[in-house]
């Protein structure tokens, strides 16, 4: 016969695991994960084989505490809005298993934390940590239900991680951390757009103004604006080449993975159909990483 405090524990799992899992749906997990890592191949890119592992370490733990309390925040704001869509209706404010108090709680707490560890690896690095933050959370998230200037706003805070990551090592902002911001910058508009695409009645329905619609459907324009923004890529990899910032094997590399990604761009903007858009979405999911890590190991 079991003890009665084992009982307890026993009954108190599934309410563990429970708020555990409703946690992991407010800091956006995936993508925070993603988040962390492009700053720290940004580190590294900067750092090469001189990189210091705590370094390294505190900057990941930062950055992740930081953008856990930017996604909490946006759920926060979000959360009546998040309950019409069914992709986000099942997240703990939405769903109402979480209060607001404790979620805007979390996000303090993350958020103090998180900029204490950047400051520890120095003063720019926290920085670029509160304007991410802060561009995401109060400018991006409710610009969304009246511009899709949204995207463009969005897609500095979705950058500046990699810049972060460089400020780590550098300690201050290099023409090379610049140049893969900007990269990262460009990379997001077809990325956003495309998921946009496939998304478009569940955010139309929320109120979200994402994607630049005539007569309450989807501009045919999104692939042709996509592809422009996909070609501006070119420009910068040429200059990195040309000012020796980056072999002749990592700008062939990065130059034939963007050429496959314009590609992708000027077929949705053909065939503006669900199948371009959703290859168009898989393969920018590849295209950064590939890209930050061809630029780190070559």
């Amino acid at each position: 016969m079991k003890r009665p405090e084992i009982q307890s524990q026993v009954k108190s799992l599934p309410l563990f695991y429970s708020k555990m899992t409703d946690y992991v749906m407010l800091v956006k997990l995936r993508l925070s994960v993603v988040v962390v890592f492009s700053s720290m191949l940004g580190y590294l890119i900067a750092a090469g084989n001189k990189f210091d592992l705590l370094v390294l370490l505190l900057l990941a733990l930062g950055g992740f505490l930081v953008t856990a309390s930017a996604n909490t925040l946006n759920q926060v704001l979000e959360r009546d809005y998040d309950v019409l869509m069914s992709r986000t209706s099942e997240r703990p404010l939405a769903a109402g298993r979480m209060k607001t108090s404790e979620a805007v709680l979390f996000a303090g707490i993350t958020c103090l934390l998180g900029t204490g560890i950047l400051a520890m690896i120095n003063p720019l690095a926290a920085t670029l940590g509160m304007v991410s933050l802060v561009l995401y959370s109060f400018i991006y998230t409710p610009l969304k239900r009246y511009s899709t200037l949204a995207v463009a706003v969005g897609a500095i805070p979705g950058a500046l991680p990699v810049l972060i990551g460089f400020a780590a090592f550098e300690h201050k902002i290099t023409f090379l951390a610049f140049a893969i911001f900007v990269i990262q910058f460009l990379w997001q508009f077809p990325h956003f757009w495309s998921i946009g695409f496939l998304s478009f009645d569940e955010y139309k329905k929320a109120g979200f103004k994402l994607l630049p619609e005539i007569d309450g459907e989807i501009d045919r324009s999104v692939g042709r604006v996509s592809a422009f923004y996909s070609l501006l890529i070119f420009p910068v990899v040429t200059v990195l080449y040309s000012l020796e910032a980056a072999s002749v094997y990592a700008s062939l590399i990065v130059a034939v993975c963007t050429l496959v990604y314009f590609l992708l761009c000027v077929r949705l903007d053909r065939n503006f159909d669900r199948n371009s858009a959703l290859k168009l979405m898989l393969y920018s999911f590849i295209y950064l990483p590939v890209i930050l890590m061809t630029y780190w190991l070559l």
